[in-house]
This record gives structure tokens, C-alpha cells and sequence, in this order.
């Protein structure tokens, strides 16, 4: 049982407050004639894959961005799937636009990754944003690692001069959380120590930790021995087990972190409520550089 006094931070009110300013942006460009569009690409058929872009174009709808949405078979051949990539580079309906990840051939993810308009990365994966985040130039930023950022922020967490230690290396989520904690801005400019499953120890590090991201995609990773009483602790990494058709959320904190941490995101309804959120603020910031 987690101790009464440790802060729970859900997802639920940042991505709100993220929406609630998207919707209002929205509606400033409407009134200058400019509509947003928000396209997705899905190549095959995995169901959580195919449940999470349902998901951005219900919460873009809603929000007054207009939805474009291209799927191919799980066998599309590079060429049509970059014909798509192709397509929504043109099109001035699409201010900003992501294929969805995993593909059934991840041969390919290299190649239609760099063939996205950097101008038009809704997801901020493109090697050029990656760049620009590096340098502390604006552009649109990776989700998950925002959504992280906006949350500490929303919850008052102080980061800098703190001691952040990202558990996880990968592109989407380690790597870019790490760069973006470490610059100087407000909500960060920390000291930011990196790991991962390559290293030996790795509680070495994380107990020095005052905020520690889990950001492996390795379930349970983080156990309550490897946690500093009173740290602030982030689920950001998730791997799904389970049938493909009811797959089970596994993240990579252990719940019983919550007797140790003093501030905590939730099992659910944590970081992931939040990636949604900053993709379609992505979009709109994307929008208003095309509207001038």
C-alpha cells in the first residue's frame, strides 16, 4: 500500500489543459481562414496500433483539427507506403502528420522516417528536429518526452539543478527526454544522467536520483529498492503483453514504487494520457508557421 502521503500526478489534467489551449489556437486560425489537418499512416493491422491512432483522430475532431488518414496492408512494399509519406509531404490540407510505428517490416523505418517533411513531423522524430532539439532550437518536440516535461511542470515539480536519471536510451523516448531535461529552459535545465540495459548496476544510479523516468519499455525495470525516499518517479516507458486483440499494459516502474516515491505517476492514466495531447500541439504550432 502506498504511503498517504505520496503525490500521485495523473495524466487526465495536463493533457486537458494542453487540449484546452490547442482548441483555442484552432479557432484563432479558423477566424484567419486556416483550418488544421492532422494525417496518420498505418501499415498493417496490430490492434493497439490501430486503437491509438482512433484515438488522435477522435481527440483532433473534437478539438476542430481536421483528420487524414492513409492505411496500407501489413505486405505494402516501401514504395507505397512512402508514395503515402509522398502524398501528405503535398498536401496543404496536412499541417502535420506521423506513420504509425511499429511496421510489420521494420527494415523500413529508417528510410520513411527521413522521407517526412521535417516541416511536417507531428511526431518530432525526423533527424532534423531531433538536431534542432539538440541545439535548443524551436520545433516540434517528440510526445511522450512533452508530455513528461508538461507534467512536471503542471505539478509544480522543481527540476532544475535537480539530479534526473532516465532509465532508457531509445529514440522515441530515453534519448530525446534526456536531451530536453538538460537543456537550459524553464521546466528543466537538470542534471541528467543516462542509462540503460547495457549498463551494470543500473541502481547505482537511479538511487541518487531526485526525479527518475523510466523510459525502457522493460517491464518492471524499476523496483522500489532502486528508488531514493521521497524521489519523483515517471512511468514512460510501456510494453504491452498478452493476445494481440486484449493486450495488457505493462510499464516499466513497479507499483510498489509507490511506497518509496514521494511524488508518482499512476500505473494508467499517467504520461500516455498525455502523448495525444502534444501531438496535436505539435500540429497546431506546426499550423500557425504554415499560416505566417
Amino acid at each position: 500500500m502506498a504511503r498517504e502521503d505520496v503525490v500521485f500526478m495523473p495524466g487526465g489534467p495536463v493533457a486537458d489543459a494542453v487540449l484546452a489551449d490547442v482548441a483555442v489556437r484552432v479557432n484563432a486560425l479558423k477566424e484567419r481562414g486556416k483550418s488544421v489537418g492532422l494525417g496518420t499512416i498505418l501499415v498493417g493491422d496490430d490492434k493497439p496500433s490501430a486503437r491509438y491512432v482512433a484515438k488522435k483522430h477522435t481527440t483532433s475532431e473534437a478539438h476542430g483539427i481536421t483528420s487524414h488518414h492513409r492505411e496500407l496492408p501489413a505486405d505494402a512494399s516501401l514504395q507505397q507506403i512512402l508514395d503515402a509519406v509522398h502524398e501528405f509531404n503535398e498536401s496543404p490540407d496536412v499541417d502535420g502528420y506521423l506513420v504509425q510505428t511499429p511496421f510489420p517490416n521494420r527494415d523500413f523505418e529508417g528510410d520513411v522516417l527521413e522521407a517526412i517533411s521535417p516541416d511536417k513531423d507531428a511526431d518530432g522524430m525526423h533527424p532534423t528536429n531531433i538536431g534542432r532539439l539538440a541545439y535548443g532550437i524551436d520545433g516540434p518536440i517528440p510526445c511522450t518526452p512533452a508530455g513528461i516535461v508538461a507534467m512536471l511542470q503542471h505539478y509544480q515539480v522543481p527540476v532544475e539543478g535537480r539530479h534526473v536519471v532516465v532509465v532508457g536510451r531509445g529514440p522515441t523516448l530515453g534519448r530525446p527526454v534526456s536531451l530536453l531535461l538538460g537543456l537550459k529552459r524553464p521546466g528543466a535545465n537538470a542534471a541528467v544522467t543516462n542509462v540503460h540495459t547495457g549498463v551494470p548496476n543500473i541502481a547505482d544510479y537511479t538511487r541518487q536520483a531526485d526525479v527518475l523516468i523510466g523510459a525502457a519499455g522493460v517491464p518492471g525495470i524499476i523496483q522500489p529498492d532502486m528508488v531514493k525516499p521521497g524521489a519523483v518517479v515517471v512511468n514512460g516507458g510501456l510494453s504491452f503483453r498478452g493476445k494481440p486483440e486484449k493486450p495488457v499494459v505493462m510499464p516499466d516502474v513497479d507499483e510498489a514504487c509507490e511506497d518509496v516515491a514521494g511524488w508518482i505517476t499512476p500505473r494508467l492514466g499517467g504520461v500516455g494520457v498525455t502523448t495525444v495531447a502534444m501531438l496535436l500541439q505539435n500540429t497546431v504550432s506546426l499550423a500557425e508557421k504554415h499560416a505566417g
